[in-house]
């Protein structure tokens, strides 16, 4: 579990950096090497760590370990087929680290981009409905039975296209550099992330890490089922790369209209639900 956990957090970053080369080129630059969020991570590691004055040094230094924990605990649930609520619960938990790590720090571009992750829950928002929709077909919301189900049934990707895109707006709204990125757009130098240096910073991209493994991993089990190895690697390399290039030709979204957005596709998917239960 270790061996794999770490090669979750590798192949993450490695994915991350996948994603800004892919917007470089989209957008004409060369930008940086693939492996460029690996070599961060670890440079990182290697730097000198400090405190903040202004920090609460209990919560500045615990909610790193938080982070670390609680998409590890994830990547488990996932593996053993654990329940999507689960995982849900763990997503939700995640904007609260967020919040935890502005506010941390005591600066003021971590105190707003802590407020903006407030904001951006409403992209749990489209995730439940998804959630909820996958779990009123398959009847259950044990990753383990909704494998079961596509292996008799065919993937769910195309019973239930909508479902899917809303996930994959969920995935969306957790890339770096896209519409959705409100917690760390440029106003805000790097949102939460500002203050944290060092090792702290360095646990902090293995946290992000292993979070892009988890929901890539789990958005192609729930609507693909249970993929080979290989071929559950080349999917989520084809999913950063469409993330990558709406990240690229799309604007960032202002707090409100990210909010607004995600509140219309949880609406639409409400009523796919409910169209759903009728013929059910």
């Amino acid at each position: 579990m270790i061996a794999y956990l770490l090669f979750a957090v590798f192949f993450g970053l490695l994915l991350l950096g996948l994603h800004r080369k892919v917007i470089a080129r989209v957008q004409r630059r060369p930008g940086p090497p693939v492996w460029q969020e690996i070599l961060h991570m670890l440079k990182f590691s290697f730097k000198s760590t400090w405190v903040p004055a202004t920090a609460s040094e209990t919560l500045f230094v615990g909610i790193v370990l938080v982070a670390i924990g609680i998409w590890s605990a994830a990547l488990f649930v996932a593996l053993a087929g654990g329940s999507l609520l689960i995982l849900f619960g763990i997503y939700m938990l995640h904007k609260i680290v967020e919040h935890g790590f502005g506010l941390s720090s005591g600066s003021p571009y971590g105190k707003f981009g802590g407020v903006r992750s407030v904001i951006s829950a409403a992209s749990e928002i489209p995730l439940f409905a998804s959630v909820a929709v996958v779990s009123m077909v398959t009847g259950s919301l044990e990753i383990s039975d909704i494998i079961q189900y596509q292996a008799v049934h065919g993937p769910l990707i195309a019973a239930l296209p909508l479902a899917a895109l809303a996930m994959y707006l969920v995935l969306l709204s957790k890339m770096p550099f896209g519409p959705f990125s409100i917690v760390e757009s440029k106003e805000l130098v790097s949102g939460y992330k500002t203050e944290h240096f060092g090792v702290w910073r360095a646990g902090l991209e293995v946290a992000n890490g292993l979070k892009t493994y988890v929901l890539f991993l789990v958005f192609l089990t729930v609507f693909f089922g249970q993929l080979p190895f290989a071929w559950t690697l080349a999917g989520m390399v084809i999913l950063i790369i469409s993330l990558s290039f709406v990240c690229a030709t799309t604007p960032m979204l202002s707090p409100f209209d990210s909010v607004t957005v995600q509140t219309i596709i949880t609406g639409v998917m409400l009523a796919y639900a409910a169209v759903l239960g009728a013929f059910a």
